[in-house]
């Protein structure tokens, strides 16, 4: 049986203890320079050196940022490297460069989810002592296991007569798709090669490795803020401008977009609110929602009518609305010469029991952002899924990964990236 190594496990469970989302992943990115300053680089880059500075989306207000960068603080992350990280930029870049050859970059995303993980007597964090330190968080999607996978595969590239450059891509922020852009328009990616990024779980089982995964949903986030007027509810409603009606119309009209002839769209408004009182006629309201599409072309689709949607809802009842984006990734097609490579490896590789060739995500990544950069620059970009028995599905209170599959996911990583260097498809 493949075993992931007792070092690699450890800081794996330290992740999982200290989740932190988006733009406040201070003690991980923190932990993940510790252990690569251990390492034999030739550069690396943290915070703000590692992204574009410029236009960041879903950023937390101050108050927020700093009472994570204390937390971090609190529970023993170096406070130099902390330091490097104020303001909220997070995440980092391991250069590695071995003589001659092609560049070639990996990226993993390292954030987590704002949901309050499982106290069940069988859920293995619990009964293993490593469930969330920061309740209401969870590492909910994997994202401890793929930073452990980065860390796995740059130490067996290390290991290795590799010879290229090898880059891994630490990124913030994926679940707010909010982190792949900064990291994309970075500079960092303008001489890549070629691109791997990874997913554990995606509902494939343990052994299973899906070469090259497609079918990326385009999504953009937004927020729409309603203002209207107060009133009297019972004696002067008619004084007031009611945000909430706005609202409430609104959120009829965003479900009757029309569907698109050219391949599956989404629409959803996951978080609203609005009104201070029952008789008091509401000034304030908003919608949290979501557009996607099948293609960035279809995204672009819904997106547009969502905006003449929430602007004609405002007008039509008197009142005002403040659209923004709040995070936004494109769509993306895995390069069939990667994902053969892929192939190759996983099939030789101890603890595979079965080679997927594609699938489809269902889904949204901003990973997306950096295989589009790369793929634009002429070089080819691959998504890997690494299967596990999760025993919750993503996003859910119970969600864990089999903590050998990341193991069998460093092994193939690793020896997709020795592949390539050698072969230079």
């Amino acid at each position: 049986m493949h075993t992931l190594d007792d070092a690699y496990r450890e800081f794996r469970r330290d992740l999982h203890r200290h989740p932190e989302p988006t733009w406040r992943e201070f003690y991980t990115t923190a932990r993940i320079v510790e252990e690569l300053r251990e390492r034999d680089l030739t550069d690396l880059y943290v915070g703000p050196d590692a992204l574009s500075t410029e236009d960041r989306m879903n950023v937390p207000d101050e108050a927020e940022i700093a009472a994570w960068e204390e937390r971090a603080r609190e529970a023993g992350a170096d406070p130099g490297i902390v330091d490097r990280l104020s303001g909220g930029y997070t995440g980092c870049i391991a250069v590695v460069e071995r003589g001659d050859g092609p560049v070639i970059g990996l990226r993993v995303d390292i954030d987590a989810l704002p949901i309050r993980e499982s106290e069940d007597a069988d859920h293995v964090p619990v009964a293993e002592g490593f469930r969330s330190e920061r309740e209401g968080y969870m590492h909910a999607c994997g994202h401890d296991a793929h930073a452990t996978m980065g860390l796995g595969a740059l130490d067996a590239v290390l290991d290795s007569d590799f010879a290229g450059t090898l880059k891994v891509f630490f990124q913030p922020g994926e679940e707010q798709v909010a982190g792949g852009k900064q990291m994309a328009e970075s500079g960092h990616l303008d001489d890549v090669d070629y691109l791997f990024a990874v997913h554990v779980g995606l509902d494939h089982p343990s052994g299973e490795i899906v070469c090259g995964i497609d079918g990326f949903l385009a999504v953009r986030h937004f927020l729409a803020e309603f203002e209207g007027a107060p009133a009297h509810a019972g004696a002067r409603p008619e004084e007031g401008r009611n945000a909430v009606q706005a609202m409430a119309a609104a959120i009829q009209n965003l479900y009757a977009i029309p569907r698109h002839a050219d391949g599956p769209t989404r629409v959803n408004a996951g978080l609203v609110g609005g009104g201070t009182a029952t008789n008091i006629v509401p000034e304030e309201s908003f919608i949290e929602g979501e557009v996607r599409g099948a293609t960035t072309e279809l995204a672009e689709y819904m997106s547009e009518h969502a905006d003449r949607i929430l602007e004609s809802a405002a007008e039509m009842h008197d009142c005002e609305v403040d659209v923004a984006t709040k995070g936004e990734a494109p769509s993306a097609t895995s390069d069939a010469a990667l994902s053969a490579i892929v192939g190759e490896i996983a099939g030789s590789t101890d603890g595979v029991t079965n080679v997927v060739e594609s699938a489809d995500l269902g889904g949204s990544e901003d990973a997306t952002f950096l295989m589009q950069t790369v793929q634009d620059g002429g070089g080819l970009a691959c998504y890997v899924g690494v299967g596990t028995d999760h025993p919750g599905g993503h996003h859910t209170n119970t969600f864990d990964v089999v903590e050998d599959d990341i193991a069998v996911g460093v092994d193939v990583l690793a020896g997709a990236i020795h592949r390539v260097a050698e072969t230079r498809p």
